[in-house]
């Protein structure tokens, strides 16, 4: 699946592993997440219990990291674009 993200700490923490630009107490959940949006086909693939899927606008969805942090997203066609790591307060 072609991925590009938004948040380059993130996009850092998929490709080696390196907590240094994210919060270090959401890496589990984060790497699960990613993990599991690497295999997506469509947002409906995210709606997993505990992570509060839902639709930001017509092609944007965001998941419930902790607290205020998200996970947001867009799919184009089968892949997974414009992949950020939000603190909304």
């Amino acid at each position: 699946m072609k991925k590009t993200f938004r948040h380059k700490g993130l996009q850092v923490f998929f490709e080696t592993g390196s907590k240094s630009n994210i919060q270090p107490k959401h890496a589990s959940k984060l790497k699960r997440q990613l993990v599991r949006l690497d295999l997506a086909k469509s947002p409906s693939d995210m709606n997993v219990p505990g992570w509060k899927l839902h639709q930001l606008s017509t092609r944007h969805w965001s998941i419930w990291v902790n607290g205020n942090w998200r996970m947001t997203f867009v799919f184009d066609g089968e892949n997974a674009t414009l992949v950020d790591y939000q603190d909304f307060h």
